[in-house]
């Protein structure tokens, strides 16, 4: 308890030393520090924290976020190489995660929406593994990784919820592999739908519908397909009345359909 005392004390100390161990392109180049928020007012609390805390374990969470930064589209909130001192929550918005290959193409791994986690790939090597880029404005929640650990071995059920989060992060990446090696251009993107309505649904948004913040162009870079086989199927998905499509508006008219086109139950 003596160690939550001396973190509660010192949190505006730390919160000013966090910021100057950014590397410059993490800080001012590509964002703007709008101060902090407390975890315990967020409506985003019981999707990226542990849920049936107490008041008291609320408040002493409030010290987790070290800041709020804002991105701008198209901006790096981190960089491949860039030094790793903390993750992030997304607060709002959406990013993309891309690691640079051969011949300067670049490969998209994920695509991360609000109430999800940004970095934790920085843990095992002490520095960041991919890109992550704004696809729309966003803000992020920054909590400091040495903080994190002060208060994990504080509250047991923080470090739980830490290692949920990681392994729902593997199990993505191998659902990912098994998707790409195994299904058919129709298939991929019936499940990247599919994956994304569920994913906002827990946020507590629309389970149906949805507006794509990335290009075609983008979704057949994370789903291993040209942008016209894209386009393509997203029309022939319309044809069949599975889905509607306008644009980037995406409406889902038979889930049940699309789980079965893709062998999921329902």
């Amino acid at each position: 308890m003596e160690k939550v005392k001396e973190f509660s004390s010192n949190v505006q100390n730390r919160t000013s030393s966090t910021e100057a161990s950014l590397e410059p392109d993490q800080v001012r180049p590509t964002s703007d520090h709008i101060g902090k928020l407390a975890c315990s007012s967020c409506k985003l609390r019981d999707v990226c924290m542990p849920v049936g805390l107490n008041p008291e374990e609320l408040n002493r969470l409030d010290q987790l976020v070290s800041m709020r930064k804002k991105v701008k589209k198209g901006q790096a909130l981190f960089r491949a190489g860039d030094a790793f001192n903390a993750f992030y929550a997304i607060r709002l918005g959406t990013f993309k995660s891309r690691v640079h290959g051969g011949e300067g193409k670049d490969q998209v791994t994920g695509f991360q929406m609000a109430g999800e986690i940004l970095g934790l790939e920085g843990i095992s090597m002490d520095k960041h593994a991919c890109d992550a880029v704004a696809l729309e404005d966003s803000e992020v929640c920054v909590i400091d990784y040495q903080h994190f650990q002060v208060l994990a071995n504080v509250f047991p059920s923080l470090q739980k919820h830490f290692h949920r989060v990681m392994s729902r992060e593997i199990v993505r990446d191998r659902n990912m592999m098994m998707l790409l090696g195994s299904m058919s251009a129709e298939q991929r993107l019936a499940a990247f739908l599919l994956n994304l309505v569920q994913r906002q649904q827990a946020r507590g948004f629309s389970g149906q519908e949805m507006m794509l913040r990335m290009t075609r162009e983008e979704i057949g870079n994370y789903l291993g397909l040209k942008l016209e086989t894209v386009s393509r199927t997203l029309s022939k998905l319309q044809d069949e009345a599975l889905i509607q499509v306008e644009q980037r508006h995406i409406k889902i008219l038979e889930p049940a359909a699309l789980r079965a086109l893709i062998g999921t139950p329902e």
